[in-house]
C-alpha cells in the first residue's frame, strides 16, 4: 500500500511545495504554507467504483461508450469524429451558452457571486428536464429548504418531479455511495466549496480539498459518461473561489452576473470546450424564478428619452446575437483639479482612448471635464462596434445636444478617426429596422457588400468620426 504524500500549499493561491517556505514564490505573500496530508487514492476508488457501476446503464440509455480507463496509443487518422451527444436542458439561454446542450460525461462549473441566483437556475432548470433522473448533492441547505424553493419556482414541476433526487450530504464518498445505488444521468453539485473527501486532512472550501473533490467528480463523469454540474462560489476579486487548476480541468466555466439591485441576469461562457466562448444568455429576475429573455434589446432601451442628451443606441453583437443596447454619457466640468474618467459596462482604457481621438482628430476639448459613461440595464459588452455610440453620447453630452429619435449607430473607430468595419453588419440593420429605428450609421466600408435596397431603414455611410458626427448633429 503506496503511503500518503505530505505537502505544503500556500492557503492564497495554491502553490505547492514539497517543504515549508516562509514567502511564497507565486505570489508573494509570507507565512501562508500549510502542511496536508493527501491520500495516494485520493477519491479515485470511489468515482471509479462508482463510474464503472453507472457505465452499463449509461451506454444501454443514451448511447454513451466509455473506455475502459486505460491509456492506449491510437493514430489519428483511426479516430473516427461524431457530434457530440448532447441533453436538451429545456432552457433557450442556457442552451445557446452551452453550445447547443449539455454533453453528456461533461462537468461544467457555474460560478457566481452569492445570492445572484445559481441555485435557483440549476433548480428550475432540471424541474423541467422530465426525461432522465437526475441527483440534486446539496451541501449549503436542507432538503425541507430545496423543496421550499422548488415550490416557488413552479409547484406542479415540484410536485411531479419524480425523476429529481435531493440528496444533503457533504462527504464526497457518501455521494458515491448514493450514485452507485442510484445510478442518475445527470448530477448537480450546490455547492463544490461545502464537499470534502476524508482523504485529505482540511477543511472543506480549502484548496485541496476543492481540486481533489472536483478531480474525483471529473474522473467520475469522463468513466460514466454522466455529466455533472459544479456549483462554485467567487471570491471578492471576481475570481471563483479554490485553486485556479478547477477551472482548468472542467469542460466549460459558466459565469452568473449582474447585480443584485437589478432584476437582470446574464450567463456568459468564459470557457467551453464545446461550443463558442462568445455567447451569452439574459434573464429576468422575478418572484416565480428567472425567465428567459428572447428579445433583450426591447429591455435594454428606455421607453422614453426625449429631449435627453448624451444617449445614443448602438446595434452590438455578443457571439450570434444581435441586440440594440442604450449608451449613456455625462461629461461635466471637472470639480477637482484631476478629471475623472469612469466607464461601466464598458471597457475604460477603451474609453480614454477614444477622447484622446475626439480631442486630437476631432478637436473637441475634454482635457478638463469629468466623462462618465454607462452601459443600460447592466450589461458589460465588448463589441468594437460601440465606439461610434460612444463618441456620439460624450460629444451630444458635451455640447447639451440629444440626439434625434430613431436613430442607431455601429462602427469601430480607429486611432486616426476613421470608422473601421464591422461584421454581422446585416444582422445589426434588421435588428434596428425590426425594432422601428428609421436611420442607422455604418462604415462606408461595409456597404459593399450589402443590399440596401432590401430594407426599409435609411443607411448612412460613414468614413470619418467628424462626418458621423455631422450626419447626427447637422
Amino acid at each position: 500500500m503506496a503511503k500518503d504524500k505530505i505537502a505544503y500549499v500556500c492557503t492564497n493561491c495554491g502553490q505547492e511545495s514539497v517543504k515549508w517556505m516562509g514567502r511564497c514564490p507565486s505570489c508573494g505573500q509570507w507565512n501562508t504554507f500549510r502542511e496536508i496530508r493527501i491520500s495516494s487514492n485520493t477519491g479515485q476508488k470511489a468515482a471509479a467504483s462508482a463510474g464503472m457501476a453507472s457505465r452499463s446503464r449509461i451506454s444501454e440509455n443514451t448511447g454513451f461508450s466509455s473506455g475502459t480507463g486505460k491509456g492506449h496509443l491510437q493514430k489519428l487518422r483511426s479516430i473516427t469524429a461524431k457530434d457530440e451527444p448532447r441533453i436538451d436542458m429545456h432552457d433557450k439561454e442556457l442552451n445557446r451558452v452551452l453550445g447547443g446542450g449539455l454533453v453528456k460525461g461533461s462537468i461544467v462549473l457555474l460560478g457566481g457571486e452569492p445570492g445572484i441566483g445559481k441555485s435557483t437556475l440549476t433548480l428550475q432548470t432540471i424541474l423541467n428536464i422530465k426525461d432522465i433522473d437526475i441527483l440534486y448533492v446539496s451541501g449549503e441547505e436542507s432538503a425541507h429548504q430545496i423543496k421550499m424553493r422548488a415550490g416557488r419556482l413552479s409547484s406542479a414541476n415540484a410536485a411531479n418531479s419524480d425523476n429529481v433526487s435531493i440528496l444533503c450530504e457533504n462527504s464526497l464518498e457518501s455521494i458515491f455511495d448514493c450514485v452507485k445505488e442510484l445510478q442518475p444521468q445527470m448530477i448537480v453539485i450546490d455547492s463544490i466549496q461545502t464537499i470534502a473527501t476524508e482523504e485529505v486532512d482540511s477543511s472543506p472550501g480549502s484548496l485541496t480539498q476543492v481540486r481533489e473533490c472536483a478531480a474525483a467528480l471529473l474522473r467520475f463523469a469522463k468513466v460514466s459518461g454522466v455529466p455533472v454540474i459544479l456549483i462554485g462560489h467567487i471570491t471578492k476579486d471576481g475570481s471563483i473561489a479554490g485553486p485556479k487548476i478547477l477551472e482548468h480541468i472542467v469542460d466549460t466555466v459558466i459565469q452568473f452576473e449582474g447585480d443584485q439591485h437589478h432584476i437582470y441576469r446574464i450567463l456568459r461562457s468564459i470557457k467551453n470546450r464545446f461550443g463558442s466562448t462568445s455567447e451569452l444568455g439574459i434573464y429576468e429576475m422575478q418572484q416565480t424564478g428567472l425567465r428567459e429573455v428572447s428579445n433583450p434589446s426591447e429591455l435594454l432601451l428606455s421607453q422614453d428619452h426625449d429631449g435627453i442628451s448624451g444617449l445614443a443606441i448602438s446595434a452590438a453583437i455578443e457571439g450570434v446575437r444581435p441586440f440594440l443596447v442604450e449608451t449613456q454619457a455625462l461629461v461635466s466640468t471637472a470639480a477637482y483639479g484631476t478629471p475623472q474618467r469612469s466607464a461601466t459596462g464598458f471597457d475604460q482604457r477603451r474609453l480614454n482612448m477614444l477622447l484622446a481621438v475626439l480631442e486630437k482628430r476631432v478637436g473637441f476639448r475634454l482635457a478638463q471635464k469629468d466623462v462618465f459613461v454607462n452601459i443600460a440595464g447592466g450589461l458589460r459588452v465588448t463589441d468594437m462596434a460601440m465606439d461610434l455610440s460612444i463618441v456620439a453620447a460624450v460629444i451630444s453630452s458635451n455640447t447639451d445636444t440629444p440626439i434625434e429619435n430613431g436613430w442607431c449607430l455601429c462602427g469601430e473607430v480607429g486611432l486616426s478617426g476613421e470608422v473601421r468595419p464591422v461584421n454581422r453588419i446585416e444582422q445589426r440593420i434588421s435588428e434596428a429596422e425590426k425594432l422601428g429605428f428609421t436611420d442607422i450609421v455604418i462604415p462606408y466600408n461595409n456597404t459593399s457588400g450589402i443590399n440596401s435596397s432590401r430594407f426599409n431603414i435609411r443607411i448612412h455611410p460613414v468614413k470619418r468620426v467628424e462626418q458621423a458626427l455631422r450626419e447626427l448633429f447637422g
